[in-house]
């Protein structure tokens, strides 16, 4: 399963985001079993995306939620380790 924003680019891990205009990042995208960390999002939700910015702190959001979430918006990739 492939997970995109609105704008259509897939997520991915590390993604530069804006969530309610305010600058995040994407912390890690559950979408199969396998990673401990992600296990439980994708057993209890069917997977989804864990973001971080500096006024909500971590927010969960879910595979079917994701379309909905008109405020979370691409800005770039993060740099190549």
């Amino acid at each position: 399963m492939i997970l995109r924003y609105s704008s259509g680019e897939e997520i991915r891990k590390g993604d530069h985001i804006l969530f309610h205009r305010e600058p995040g990042y994407v912390e890690f995208v559950a979408v199969q079993r396998g990673d401990p960390k992600t296990d439980w999002y994708v057993e209890e939700y069917g997977g989804g995306i864990m973001i971080t910015d500096r006024i909500t702190g971590s927010t969960f959001i879910s595979v079917d939620q994701i379309a909905d979430t008109e405020d979370l918006e691409f800005v770039s990739r993060a740099d190549a380790p």
